[in-house]
């Protein structure tokens, strides 16, 4: 019968180093990644807030109630912009979206703005004016 004997190997220790070198790399793209779907929740709550904003004013809201629909709906910090042009409103919400949270804030951002538009309903072309 042959007789097995353990050897020792010299790459004992290369798993552990090996796993040392690779998990920055993992959390760097996965911070990527977490920045990619915050500045897309961003994007759609932009969107969000320029049609609720463009639907309140379309109804004859006046301005600082449409505005105040928007801001609702807007992420933090986002910027509201009431314009009347004919006989249709325009929404535009702008805001930034600060990449890898509290650690690149103020210093890595990515703007994102959404604009709406929608016809001002009949009869209400004076109120929209308020």
């Amino acid at each position: 019968m042959a007789r097995l004997t353990r050897r020792v190997s010299s790459d004992r220790g290369s798993v552990t180093a090996e796993f040392a070198v690779a998990l920055p790399a993992v959390v760097a793209v996965l911070a990527v990644l977490l920045s990619a779907v915050a500045a897309a929740t961003a994007e759609l709550r932009c969107v969000d807030a320029a049609r609720a904003g463009a639907r309140a004013a379309a109804r004859g809201e006046t301005p600082s109630v449409a505005v105040a629909a928007a801001k609702a709906a807007a992420p933090s910090g986002a910027t509201i912009r009431l314009q009347r042009d004919g006989d249709s409103v325009r929404v535009e919400v702008r805001g930034r979206v600060s990449l890898l949270g509290p650690i690149g804030a103020g210093r890595l951002g990515v703007p994102v703005r959404a604009i709406a538009s929608a016809p001002l309903e009949s009869g209400r072309g004076d109120s929209a004016r308020r």
